[in-house]
């Protein structure tokens, strides 16, 4: 049995981007100008118990880091929260005492997006990461935020490369042990605008027990208590669950071939609707919001 956690996490499908400048490798992209105020950046904020609390932000998934921490510097502070400490840690040789102090005294904690993998082998095995969970399951009110590679490092098995192209194709899609924040769930992003139905369709069916959560752009989900999901921002989230499915022939067709599934089931949450990986239920009644 795992631990109930008592922290939130908020995982965003990416391009939550911040009236400005694209992630790398996102161009000609028509960013939301009024995303930060009526947007997900705020309820970050209002998660983490408001604007004067401090928000640390990790960067270290994405190829352009000044960049990116500048740009939620100008977005939190748009939104009155000035307590914003960007930790600049690039490689495992970064993630040094003095970080591990500086993220003790943060109230929150924002990845952006970048490259999965790059958090995953930069934190995995530290006491960085050892003091991140900890602090998610016993602090009510510390909250971890990630939008797109940030979203993805959070559940136990993370999807780390596979195009749409190739998701319904065996072994198109590579996955590893991610951060795990949360149990039992494979988290994708960007998930409507590049096509990524087929990819996440073959992660869930080699892992059954996990529910696949897929995250459109400007879209995510604030989770409670480690299970109830809740839907924020403009797009969709798209639930995909394994449990019931009756035929699979992808452990036995070979690598490079189609497979077939019988029987996956798939919900669509859009704001205002929840879903409980645990009893694996929809329901279109909001969590409680605690002013």
């Amino acid at each position: 049995m795992h631990m109930t956690p008592k922290g939130k996490l908020i995982a965003i499908g990416g391009n939550e981007d911040k009236g400005n400048t694209p992630e790398a490798g996102h161009h000609s992209k028509v960013f939301h100008h009024n995303f930060i105020e009526d947007g997900i950046l705020k309820r970050v904020v209002r998660e983490a118990g408001g604007p004067e609390r401090r928000i640390a932000v990790i960067t270290s998934a994405s190829s352009i880091p000044e960049e990116v921490g500048a740009n939620y510097l100008e977005a939190f502070g748009r939104l009155g929260a000035k307590d914003i400490d960007v930790l600049d840690i690039r490689d495992r040789g970064d993630v040094r005492p003095e970080m591990i102090k500086r993220l003790a005294r943060a109230d929150a904690v924002m990845m952006s997006g970048g490259n999965q993998l790059r958090l995953t082998t930069i934190f995995g095995g530290t006491a960085f990461l050892q003091l991140m969970k900890r602090r998610y399951l016993e602090e009510p009110g510390f909250v971890i935020a990630g939008t797109s590679a940030g979203a993805m490092c959070m559940s136990s098995t993370m999807i780390y490369q596979g195009h749409s192209s190739t998701g319904l194709i065996k072994g198109g899609v590579k996955m590893t042990t991610g951060a795990g924040l949360i149990q039992d769930v494979i988290i994708d992003s960007h998930f409507v605008e590049r096509g990524r139905f087929s990819r996440l369709t073959q992660a869930v069916a080699g892992n059954p027990n996990s529910i696949g959560i897929g995250l459109g752009e400007d879209t995510g989900v604030v989770i409670t208590e480690g299970d109830m999901l809740e839907t924020i921002g403009s797009g969709q989230v798209m639930i995909f669950d394994g449990h019931d499915i009756t035929y699979s022939d992808l452990a036995d067709v070979e690598e490079g071939h189609p497979f077939s599934i019988e029987g996956m089931r798939v919900h669509i949450i859009s704001k205002g609707h929840c879903y409980s990986v645990k009893q694996r239920m929809f329901t279109a009644v909001k969590v409680p919001q605690r002013s």
